[in-house]
């Protein structure tokens, strides 16, 4: 059924196939169609964070900025929800033409650039929405915020999702915000993790409840890089760390459409590059932080494969474009057998 409406969906250009496709699963929910329409989910309990996650295959970040659709992607089977990148102010991003398909290679190229309806708004949809299971919010920076006081930024978006969301994610690695990378540099991250921490442990005082802090992070990242992150994460007590955003490469894809414009690749090019990061994190962290694993899963057996590089957790994103939502149950599925085969 989904390749069917991908074939309509794609004489679309990707960003008006993203809307429709969100419009069409929004519409769905509310006419109560999507019992029919969706595959029963295996149940797969997975606490991570000191959070309860019925399964452990989550939604990325960037599909649903605005979290304007959590009830719609919630009736798909995700086992949490991540929303956002959420910016303090609204901002328009980037020009379009932003988001290019490449379908030969199962990818994605975006340069969306933090384009946000603004904190407020999402707050907003957050209260309106049904959804009853783990929330994450991703967290940026306005583009005209300089990266010496993207602290700010952070901290305001901070005070105010953190009564809604179940979990906090600190975006410091899209390569659409001029600058923002630098942050994973050490002595700024020290500086930035150690400002946010504070916050938290002020929030979690004042609001009676914590709420854990994570922090997405490049796969363009040598391995002497990876370890000062690790280092910076462990020493601050963050909670967990996402592995990874899109890839500034192009390696498998030069030759295609598209493959040289600006922006973030995605999909299927990255699962090795995202999935090689997660390894050597984790063999770092060496289980002292829990990984989410995202980057590249087209397929059920990938989402194992994050699993077995160290990854708690994954996230889909890109695949959902190529598979449907069909790949969220098969993952859960597969993540299921594999769980059990571990303690056979």
């Amino acid at each position: 059924m989904y390749q069917l409406a991908r074939k309509l969906l794609f004489q679309l250009s990707a960003e008006a196939a993203h809307q429709l496709a969100l419009e069409g699963l929004g519409a769905a929910v509310r006419l109560r169609l999507t019992p029919m329409l969706m595959p029963k989910m295996e149940l797969l309990p997975v606490k991570v964070m000191g959070l309860e996650f019925t399964n452990p295959v989550g939604l990325a970040a960037g599909l649903d900025k605005n979290g304007e659709y959590i009830d719609g992607l919630a009736s798909v089977g995700f086992g949490f929800i991540e929303i956002g990148t959420v910016t303090p102010r609204p901002q328009l991003g980037s020009p379009k033409p932003r988001l290019f398909r490449l379908p030969e290679a199962q990818a994605i190229i975006n340069r969306m650039g933090f384009n946000s309806a603004g904190v407020d708004v999402l707050i907003r949809n957050v209260q309106r929405a049904r959804f009853s299971g783990v929330l994450g919010i991703n967290i940026g920076k306005n583009i005209d915020t300089p990266v010496a006081r993207a602290i700010d930024d952070y901290i305001a978006c901070m005070n105010k999702v953190y009564s809604c969301a179940s979990y906090i994610v600190v975006n410091i690695s899209s390569p659409n915000t001029p600058g923002l990378r630098d942050l994973q540099r050490s002595e700024r991250l020290q500086d930035l993790l150690s400002g946010l921490k504070q916050q938290q442990r002020t929030l979690h005082l004042q609001q009676g409840r914590y709420v854990p802090l994570a922090v997405k992070i490049a796969p363009d990242l040598a391995v002497n890089e990876l370890e000062q992150i690790a280092h910076c994460l462990l020493s601050n007590q963050i909670d967990g760390v996402i592995a990874t955003n899109t890839t500034e490469s192009r390696d498998g894809v030069t030759t295609l459409p598209y493959s040289d414009e600006v922006g973030g690749l995605s999909g299927a090019p990255l699962m090795q590059c995202s999935t090689d990061t997660i390894g050597t994190l984790a063999k770092l962290l060496d289980q002292r932080l829990p990984i989410i694993g995202v980057g590249g899963i087209c397929s059920e057996a990938d989402a194992v494969a994050k699993l077995v590089a160290g990854a708690r957790l994954v996230q889909l994103y890109s695949g959902l474009v190529y598979q449907g939502p069909a790949l969220v149950s098969r993952s859960v599925k597969a993540l299921a057998s594999y769980a059990r085969n571990q303690l056979s």
